[in-house]
């Protein structure tokens, strides 16, 4: 008689948990616009939620620590003259955010760690190049300030936010809507799901789809693509009987998948949210009320149902937390930010473990906040992997970084026509070259982030002596 061997995973018995109602946030009018996106950032600090607003487009940014009842006149982020269809927070400073709108812009913004008196409208900068709705912003996961937005004029558009400039324009490559973009985990590729139901594996920097696989999911209804931590690929979409289907590719052989998991009956896209840590995909609907998550795995068949969290109530968009804001305490390996109509409830995902410390296997060092690559950088061909930090003491976030937009200014251009010729030994004398300005800034920057750790660690025991643990 052959027993049945059961898969080894420590993630097997992973189980969602909503929060208690005072850990909650109420009295939030939560977007109704017609647009499949989480409606929802979240990161160590704040959580950002689109909102109904009158006379244009806004959304609401809490403190994490704000839970209850918001105050109705609690101010809003109200830049936009039309409603806002994306948001998404910088990786690489936790006060700054991008937003996204049907009227053809994007706006970057600093929000500050008090919470403001009145409505903020002025943004740090404005980027405008598209001539239709941004529907979609990502930005990239390596390289400082560097912006990714898709419009409704399927144009891909990577902007400098610290210049306000763009970097890169991605014009033919997509022949209708754009429904989601991805990077890959060091930035050097992007995947893109159409409308024309084509995926595509895109080099931004060459301009060029360098893979692409028509027809992923034979169904009508939209298609999402995300990049695994090993580069393969992830896709949800429907089969031609409606049925949601998630699937996983390898790029070296991308003509059929190399794992197919049908799941149910529905019209709700499902949005899919990916730790690359634990290698978990967590599948989301919209007008759902549940949470599926898969294991990928790197041997057949590759993608291992978990389990369901499910509720009562259908959720109208979804929040992610990074890594680094989880409780590490409580072997938290992730944390959803449901949106109902009037409320969003944070449910946290967590393995069973009975000891109380430290998991070296739930958390391994995780992407942290400091950018690998200047923008310019990685404009230039240069890729590197993403700095990475040790969650074993808790993550502390960072203080209040401000986002400085350098703009360039024409009148600081040369005139043309001949120069004023300089001897050799005034150019030595005044110019300092490239790579000592460099090296200058990197020392720098060593200095600032040994500082802001001291910094970080004194509040941490200064909060001890104040809670009488020290």
């Amino acid at each position: 008689m052959s027993r049945r061997v059961v898969r080894q995973s420590k993630f097997r018995h992973v189980f969602g948990q909503p929060v208690k109602a005072d850990q909650m946030y109420e009295d939030i009018r939560v977007s109704k616009v017609t647009w499949d996106s989480s409606f929802c950032a979240v990161n160590p600090k704040f959580v950002a939620i689109i909102v109904e607003s009158g006379g244009g487009g806004a959304f609401m940014v809490l403190p994490l620590a704000k839970t209850g009842r918001v105050d109705k006149n609690h101010p809003l982020v109200t830049g936009h003259t039309a409603p806002v269809l994306d948001i998404d927070w910088c990786p690489h400073n936790d006060n700054v955010i991008a937003s996204a709108s049907e009227d053809t812009t994007v706006m970057v913004w600093q929000i500050p760690d008090y919470v403001p008196t009145r409505n903020m409208t002025e943004p740090i900068v404005t980027l405008e190049g598209h001539s239709k709705r941004v529907g979609i912003l990502t930005w990239h996961p390596t390289a400082r300030n560097v912006l990714l937005s898709a419009g409704g004029d399927n144009l891909l558009i990577l902007w400098n936010v610290g210049t306000g400039e763009m970097l890169l324009t991605l014009a033919d490559l997509h022949s209708d809507l754009i429904y989601s973009v991805c990077w890959n985990h060091n930035g050097s590729l992007l995947v893109t799901a159409c409308k024309d139901k084509h995926v595509r594996v895109v080099d931004p920097r060459q301009r060029q789809v360098v893979a692409e696989k028509a027809k992923p999911h034979d169904g009508a209804r939209p298609i999402r693509a995300i990049f695994m931590a090993d580069g393969k690929i992830c896709t949800t979409g429907f089969s031609k009987m409606s049925e949601r289907q998630l699937a996983l590719w390898d790029l070296k052989n991308f003509e059929e998948p190399i794992a197919l998991q049908e799941m149910d009956t529905s019209n709700g896209v499902l949005l899919p949210f990916y730790d690359p840590d634990s290698n978990i995909v967590y599948l989301c609907g919209k007008g759902d009320s549940s949470i599926r998550y898969f294991e990928i795995t790197g041997e057949a068949p590759y993608v291992h149902y978990l389990s369901t969290y499910s509720s009562k109530e259908p959720q109208r968009g979804m929040g992610f937390m990074p890594k680094r804001g989880l409780d590490v305490s409580k072997c938290e390996i992730a944390r959803f930010f449901k949106l109902h109509e009037r409320k969003c409830e944070p449910i946290v995902m967590t393995v069973p473990r009975k000891s109380d410390l430290f998991q070296d296997d739930l958390y391994p060092d995780t992407p942290g906040p400091e950018p690998a690559l200047e923008a310019e950088e990685w404009l230039a061909g240069k890729d590197a992997e993403p700095v990475l930090v040790s969650l074993r003491d808790g993550y502390v976030p960072l203080k209040n970084r401000e986002l400085k937009v350098t703009r360039k200014n024409i009148l600081d251009r040369p005139p043309p026509g001949p120069r004023r010729s300089h001897s050799s030994g005034d150019a030595a004398f005044s110019r300092p070259s490239l790579e000592e300005v460099l090296e200058e800034i990197r020392a720098l920057r060593q200095t600032v982030q040994a500082q802001e750790k001291r910094i970080s660690e004194l509040e941490h025991k200064l909060s001890q002596f104040s809670n009488g643990t020290a």
